[in-house]
């Protein structure tokens, strides 16, 4: 199984802002979206803000396969669901992160409505950057 190295996790991980393009069946990257990623561990998690009603998000649904580009590094990954375990850690990343945020924001990003559409970014393929 391939693993981030600690290189991507830091560099993916401390930055600002990930885009994220899901892979549709015919193997083509959708149009790539800036989103917010946390590092809990040596895991990396995506949310959207809005829910599973998102573009994007449903757009994950169709292969569970993306690209993903932040810090100066670009990795094909594996978009894995999960489930409630991890909202209590990946609440507490997203704080931590974008304290500097307003509250509201804060709030949306670690409500029930973005907790539900988590997903877990496992490397796959070769590492760029």
């Amino acid at each position: 199984m391939t693993t981030w190295t600690e290189d991507e996790l830091t560099r993916i991980g401390s930055a600002e802002e990930l885009e994220i393009a899901s892979r549709r069946t015919d193997g083509t990257l959708r149009t790539p979206r800036t989103i917010w990623v946390v590092r809990v561990g040596g895991d990396l998690y995506v949310r959207s803000v809005n829910g599973v009603t998102s573009d994007w998000y449903r757009g994950t649904r169709t292969s569970h396969e993306g690209r993903v580009d932040a810090g100066g590094a670009t990795r094909d990954v594996a978009l894995v669901d999960v489930g409630a375990e991890t909202a209590e850690q990946v609440d507490a990343a997203y704080r931590a992160k974008y304290r500097r945020y307003a509250a509201s924001i804060i709030d949306a990003i670690t409500s029930p409505t973005a907790r539900e559409a988590t997903i877990k970014l496992v490397p796959a393929g070769t590492t760029r950057g």
